[in-house]
């Protein structure tokens, strides 16, 4: 095993403890063994599965991860306001849509990311990716053209790196 490899699995099994110790809300010594057993089972796992790697486990995202995650949930508050606002309107103001958006990206990390993002903002869904594009479904013409703009495209780009 080489030092990365060995990096990627110290932090999983550091991110699946913690995650563990916070989510289980019981502290005595049998539920503590059996929690510390069974993740050092899904790291050991991980491991024979070969999957304990750069994409599989992006360390290298993660600072530059929180200032996109900052960006995209204020994307997403923007996004929920202007589709409350089309379903409240008496005219319904929706103009559904079909449209393929080139990703610039180059790994299959960046493109699932950009392709999850644009699913995650409300009034837009990611339909299929292929050939560095994606088909999206989105609700309004302002949930197309912000897309069509590129700059969340702009972003997972400069997040992942590529």
């Amino acid at each position: 095993m080489n030092k990365k490899n060995l990096i990627h699995t110290l932090s999983i099994g550091a991110i699946l403890l913690s995650a563990w110790f916070l989510l289980s809300g019981h502290y005595n010594t049998l539920i503590n063994t059996l929690g510390v057993l069974s993740c050092a089972a899904v790291v050991w796992i991980t491991l024979r599965m070969d999957i304990v790697d750069h994409e599989g486990h992006p360390l290298h995202l993660t600072w530059r991860a929180l200032g996109y995650w900052t960006w995209l949930t204020i994307e997403i508050i923007k996004a929920n306001i202007d589709v409350i606002k089309s379903v409240l309107s008496p005219k319904l103001n929706i103009s559904p849509t079909m449209l393929r958006i080139r990703a610039s990206q180059k790994s299959d990390l960046g493109q699932v990311i950009f392709a999850n993002s644009i699913t995650l903002t409300p009034g837009t869904l990611s339909v299929d990716v292929a050939n560095n594009e994606i088909l999206v479904h989105a609700l309004s013409k302002s949930g197309a053209d912000d897309l069509l703009s590129g700059k969340m495209n702009r972003r997972v780009t400069q997040m992942t790196g590529e």
